[in-house]
């Protein structure tokens, strides 16, 4: 009995010292930062909807780069958006430090939308919506928010890491094109598991705006009654991709074996000019 009581004790003990050890560990994305013997890179895309894209068409909301992002925006002859998205480099990643999964990762720059004072659409306004941060694990989108407008009763008009999108998966729709839900075994698709080096690539799919983010986007562009109702009518805003690459770091063993055969190569050249 007392041998099954220490054998308990020292399990438990075990166990509580293992939940310790397990943290989220933030690490750079520039190719110095070390983790489990790997440095990393990536880039991260924001893709808007075709319903987003409609909406900014009734309010004639011009959509630009910021913050060193790439922008691959592009209209028709018409004037109307045939295709609006950014990308930018990946900040920083946290991960899991005992499952190496990938928990969070950290963009810098995003998107300005200036909309125009336009009858019933809006009022007028400038909206940037940057530095994106995705919270892997809650499926969600945390952004900084600035505009020329307040952008909430209280009359703020700078918002930081503010819950701007919640990742829902693929928006489905009916034979009439009518809403009915969204596919949730979608809304991560790919590997957030770091199983070593290479490249690793996931998309996010259905951004569906929360409450506080249809206020922030109604208020900082001014949007009127024409333009709210657009608004709405989008239930999906876009999709998100991102892409991780992992290199490996050599051991110092290896750097030592380096040095070693470094040094054999110059007694050999040594020896051979004598």
């Amino acid at each position: 009995m007392k041998f099954a009581l220490k054998s308990i004790v020292a399990a438990t003990a075990f166990v509580a010292v293992g939940v310790a050890s397990a943290a989220n560990v933030t690490v750079a994305a520039n190719n110095t930062a070390v983790f489990n013997n790997m440095t990393f890179t990536g880039s991260g895309g924001l893709a808007f909807s075709a319903e987003l894209m409609g909406a900014l068409d009734t309010g004639k909301v011009q959509v630009t780069p910021v913050g060193g992002a790439i922008g691959n925006i592009t209209k028709d002859t018409d004037g109307f958006y045939t295709s609006a998205a950014v990308s930018t480099g990946v900040a920083s990643l946290t991960m899991d430090n005992v499952a190496n999964k990938v928990v969070s990762v950290q963009t810098s720059g995003g998107a300005k939308q200036v909309a125009p004072v336009l009858k019933s659409v809006s009022s007028g306004g400038e909206l940037t919506v940057t530095n994106l941060r995705i919270d892997l694990n809650a499926k969600k989108v945390y952004a900084d928010l600035f505009s020329t407008n307040s952008m909430n009763a209280a009359g703020d008009k700078t918002l930081l890491n503010f819950n701007l999108w919640d990742i829902m998966g693929k928006a489905q729709y009916d034979v009439d094109g009518n809403f009915t839900s969204y596919d949730s075994s979608t809304a991560i698709v790919g590997t957030t598991l770091i199983g070593g080096p290479g490249t690793y690539q996931n998309t996010l799919n259905g951004l569906k705006v929360t409450t506080g983010g249809f206020e922030a986007f109604s208020k900082g562009l001014g949007l009127l009654t024409l333009g709210k109702s657009a608004l709405l009518g989008v239930n999906d805003f876009g999709t998100m991709t991102s892409t991780i690459v992992a290199t490996a770091v050599p051991e110092p063993t290896t750097y030592a074996l380096m040095g070693l055969g470094l040094v054999g190569l110059s007694l050999v050249a040594r020896r051979r000019a004598k």
